[in-house]
């Protein structure tokens, strides 16, 4: 995904969904 190692895994997730980061996209 884009961005990736950008944002912390417990940091809102960069793709708006509200949720974090670890439990949206975090890969």
């Amino acid at each position: 995904m884009r961005g990736a190692g950008k944002v912390g895994r417990n940091a809102p997730c960069p793709c708006n969904s509200g949720k974090k980061y670890k439990r949206c996209h975090g890969r």
